[in-house]
């Protein structure tokens, strides 16, 4: 089954779960912040890691991590097709043996990400701009991962995609965030950010930003085959 996971009770699926409604695709959530055990890679037909306001090297803090860690292991050791988002994306480079940099190139809210010619042709960009405009809240950064391919990047953050394999991702934009997701951020973690800007900003690309949004979940569906 479709597995998505939640590491952080204020980072939740979003509009994931209303597209994979969308598309009939049967799935579960696990949050082990919470104490939920997390489920057999054997019974993982594909699997969504989502952020959280932590970093890698928070298992101190957030023991849970560690499984969460496990389990990424165990999906590219098995070719589990795998999107990880933000913290998921970074899990997943620190897994791959990739650098992931606390409080660097940082970016919140609106940004423009870009898609160099190398990677039009990767699947999970099909149909997608070259150039889109997509939601960012991180502090840290992932460098790409050795024997990756690097799918796109952005002025602040060269590190915007990668692809291990044939179906792994790591992305360290959000394409899941909602308006009240936006504003729950602003509130919790906004300080020393215009927090007005960042929503007019947010409700002003709403329309293309859910496109492009739905539009990489449905690749990744279809890379999963999990979609037809």
């Amino acid at each position: 089954m479709l597995t998505l996971i939640q590491n952080d009770q204020e980072v939740p699926a979003g509009n994931l779960l209303a597209w994979f409604s969308e598309f009939k695709i049967p799935f579960q959530i696990v949050r082990p912040y919470s104490g939920e055990t997390l489920p057999s890679i054997s019974d993982i037909s594909a699997l969504v890691i989502l952020g959280g306001a932590m970093g890698v090297l928070d298992s101190c803090r957030y023991p849970y991590l560690l499984a969460v860690r496990t389990l990424i292991q165990q999906a590219v050791l098995k070719d589990v097709p795998l999107l990880g988002i933000c913290l998921g994306g970074q899990l997943l480079a620190d897994v791959l043996g990739a650098p992931v940099h606390s409080q660097r190139n940082g970016e919140m809210g609106l940004h423009s990400v870009a898609v160099p010619e190398s990677a039009t042709s990767d699947p999970f960009f099909y149909d997608v701009p070259r150039v889109f405009t997509t939601f960012q809240w991180h502090n840290d950064s992932f460098e790409i991962p050795v024997g990756a391919v690097c799918l796109a990047s952005s002025p602040v953050c060269s590190s915007q995609a990668f692809r291990h394999g044939a179906n792994h991702y790591g992305l360290q934009f959000h394409p899941e965030v909602t308006r009240s997701i936006v504003s729950s951020w602003i509130e919790s973690f906004g300080d020393g950010h215009d927090p007005t800007r960042i929503m007019e900003d947010f409700l002003r690309a709403e329309d293309e930003y859910f496109a492009v949004s739905r539009k990489l979940l449905e690749n990744f569906l279809r890379i999963a085959q999990l979609l037809r």
